[in-house]
């Protein structure tokens, strides 16, 4: 596997579910791990660890820029940024509140916007850097039920393309994970008509959180140098049955 020593990889929402088990890959990966949190954090889990932790709102710009500065001041710089934080409120569009809509594309989608702006000035001082957004396959696809979170996911990857072209002439790095679906805490209060709708509509299994985390791994990365502004679905199985047909059959 890879060495991360003496780099800081700093990830949104990593107190639980896939940004937990990026926090502790990387930490097994000898990185300098910072993680962000809303609410709750799991002291005795992430302390012997040696895994950092700031409470922040991903939807407040002034937090954010706080935040982001207080890990640039201790530790000196940002080497990897995940974004990872995301919330779901999930309804028909009809019975959709504006609020359920905001709080969705705040925490989401102007989140991950808020972040990048920040990390990325110290990335363009040092002409080095990734920057993973981590995304979903309804993103792609859309889901029923979810017309706020698909939008915003779908927002990561055209913010990430753009910035690919923005940045990518300091050496920076900017790609997307859109994973299907996840065992989290997140996907475990769906009903369980919810996630049979979802994997037969993705055509997938549920992925553990880990093998999300070791492509995100590969992302943050020398390996992947010359890989910036792609999505990655990082299930094969999401392939619909006629496109595998076509890879078998070419």
């Amino acid at each position: 596997m890879y060495d991360f020593k003496d780099k800081v990889v700093f990830i949104t929402g990593g107190s639980r579910g896939i940004g937990r088990a990026m926090a502790v890959r990387f930490a097994e990966l000898n990185a300098k791990v910072v993680i962000t949190y809303k609410s709750r954090i799991d002291h005795r889990f992430f302390k012997p660890k040696n895994i950092h932790y700031f409470k922040c709102d991903s939807a407040d710009g002034k937090r954010v820029k706080e935040v982001v500065q207080n890990v640039i001041k201790r530790f000196k710089r940002i080497d990897v940024l995940i974004n990872n934080a995301g919330i779901t409120k999930d309804t028909l569009i009809l019975r959709m509140s504006e609020r359920d809509w905001d709080s969705v594309i705040d925490t989401n989608l102007k989140g991950t916007f808020l972040f990048c702006k920040e990390a990325a000035r110290s990335m363009v001082k040092m002409h080095r850097g990734k920057i993973i957004n981590i995304s979903s396959i309804v993103g792609t696809t859309g889901n029923a039920g979810q017309s706020n979170y698909a939008a915003s996911k779908a927002g990561q990857i055209g913010l990430t393309k753009a910035l690919a072209k923005e940045l990518a002439s300091h050496n920076i790095q900017v790609n997307v994970v859109a994973p299907g679906f996840v065992e989290t805490d997140m996907t475990s209060v769906l009903s369980e008509d919810v996630k049979k709708a979802i994997l037969k509509t993705t055509k997938t299994k549920a992925a553990k959180p880990n093998k999300v985390a070791d492509f995100v791994a590969f992302l943050a990365s020398e390996d992947s140098d010359l890989i910036n502004g792609q999505t990655f679905i990082v299930e094969a199985t999401q392939l619909k049955k006629e496109e595998r047909l076509h890879f078998k059959n070419n």
